[in-house]
């Protein structure tokens, strides 16, 4: 299924995309249930009460910090950092999101330049 990001013997962790999806369709009145079957899932095989639970916890996630809320950040807050190899593409995406913080970061800095600039200026 393309809205599962991951399978183990604990659990399943469903992407962010569908999450998102979850929210807003439930907030037009859909059941967990029907949303989960509309995308694919076998409720018989997940079990419902996987399913109502998955909903109340992203619908409270949603409530307390909104879209953020439904982000997986288990791979970020881990304390010890990866070892493996990480292959090209990995690579490439890395230093892409890195260069985007940067670049998001010096545009920060550059704003706040310029108002205190401004500040000078008036004194």
């Amino acid at each position: 299924n393309q809205y599962v990001k991951k399978v183990s013997i604990k659990g399943i962790t469903y992407t962010d995309e569908f999450k998102r999806v979850f929210i807003v369709e439930n907030d037009n009145g859909k059941f967990p249930r029907e949303i989960f079957e509309e995308h694919g899932f076998d409720i018989n095989i997940l079990g419902i009460e996987r399913v109502k639970a998955a909903g109340k916890r992203w619908r409270a996630a949603y409530r307390k910090n909104g879209i953020c809320g439904l982000q997986d950040t288990r791979k970020e807050n881990s304390g010890r950092p990866s070892e493996k190899e990480l292959s090209i593409e990995e690579k490439y995406t890395r230093l892409k999101a890195q260069n985007n913080l940067l670049k998001a970061e010096n545009e920060l800095l550059k704003k706040i330049d310029m108002m205190e600039r401004g500040l000078r200026k008036k004194k």
